[in-house]
């Protein structure tokens, strides 16, 4: 009789603690909404355009946010965080205030927040245009100079400049109505948006 390899034995599938028997899906909520696709994402970008045109920041962002896709495709969710950069672009820096504490007033309004200050990171990371396309004049040319250029000045493009600097804005309102306890949410949340 040969002695077993004791090297090929798996042995997370004798361990009841192993993570091959716990079903990872029971880490996330219960009320976790349905995967969306970006058919459905596109069709509420034009939801929350409309009521931007109307004149009415709050309600758009108040939409924008209650129907984030957190168990949507990649794709849907690129295209809610285009709508949700375009929402937070439309409003005045001087409204930002009065914006947010409407938005954070009421019932779910600490989860509009989270939800809010996710896509804040979101779009931090993501860096550049919410589009991923780069323009012509971003690129690294060198000068007559002896120097190179390394990213030129968002001139009324609304390019990665510009666009941090909004989200950094909205981060910066955002901590002083809600607290640092929503960035400490939102980084132990395993629902992305």
């Amino acid at each position: 009789m040969s002695t077993p390899n004791y090297r090929t034995i798996n042995i997370d599938t004798l361990d009841p603690d192993s993570p091959q028997n716990f079903p990872l899906d029971s880490l996330l909520p219960a009320t976790l909404p349905p995967p969306s696709n970006s058919g459905n994402a596109a069709s509420e970008a034009q939801a929350v355009r409309q009521l931007l045109r109307s004149g009415d920041p709050a309600a758009a962002l108040i939409h924008v946010l209650d129907t984030a896709p957190l168990g949507g495709d990649e794709s849907a969710k690129q295209v809610h965080l285009a709508t949700v950069i375009d929402v937070l672009q439309g409003i005045r820096q001087s409204e930002m205030i009065k914006v947010l504490e409407g938005v954070l007033s009421g019932e779910g309004g600490v989860e509009r927040g989270d939800c809010l200050m996710k896509y804040l990171y979101k779009g931090m990371a993501a860096g550049g245009p919410s589009n991923g396309a780069q323009s012509p004049r971003k690129s690294v040319s060198p000068q007559s100079t002896g120097f190179s250029q390394v990213q030129a000045r968002n001139l009324g493009e609304g390019g990665g400049g510009q666009q941090m600097s909004v989200l950094l804005n909205w981060h910066e309102k955002l901590v002083e109505l809600t607290g640092t306890g929503s960035i400490v949410r939102v980084m132990t949340d395993r629902r992305t948006v």
